[in-house]
C-alpha cells in the first residue's frame, strides 16, 4: 500500500511539473488533461515493467521516451516545433521519475 501511495505522489507531482508550461502557454484542457494523465500513470508503467533492471538510471528514462512517440507523432502534425519540447520533458521527467523510484526503493 505504501508503494502504491507513492507511486501516486510521485505521478502527481510530475505530472504538474509537466503541465505547469502548458497552463502558462494558455493550452487547452484536452492537452492539460491528456499530458497531466500520462505522466500520472507513467510512474506504474515503469515500476512494474521488468526491463533494464540493472540500468535503473535509463529504465525511466527510455521507456518514457518509447511511450511518448505516439503523442509526438500526433503533435508533428500540426506544430513541428512542438515535438522538441515533448521529447525533452519525456526524457528529463522519465529519469526523474526513474531516479525517484530507485531511491524510494520502488523499482
Amino acid at each position: 500500500m505504501h508503494e502504491i501511495l507513492l507511486t501516486l505522489l510521485i505521478g502527481f507531482i510530475v505530472g504538474i511539473i509537466d503541465i505547469a508550461p502548458m497552463i502558462k502557454m494558455k493550452l487547452d484542457r484536452y492537452a492539460l488533461s491528456s499530458a497531466f494523465t500520462f505522466y500520472f500513470i507513467m510512474p506504474f508503467i515503469i515500476y512494474n515493467l521488468d526491463f533494464l533492471n540493472t540500468l535503473w538510471w535509463l529504465k525511466g528514462e527510455l521507456i518514457t521516451l518509447i511511450l511518448s512517440i505516439p503523442t509526438t507523432i500526433l503533435i508533428a502534425k500540426t506544430d513541428k516545433k512542438g515535438c522538441i519540447p515533448v521529447v525533452i520533458m519525456s526524457i528529463v521527467l522519465g529519469t526523474i521519475i526513474g531516479i525517484a523510484g530507485h531511491l524510494l526503493g520502488i523499482m
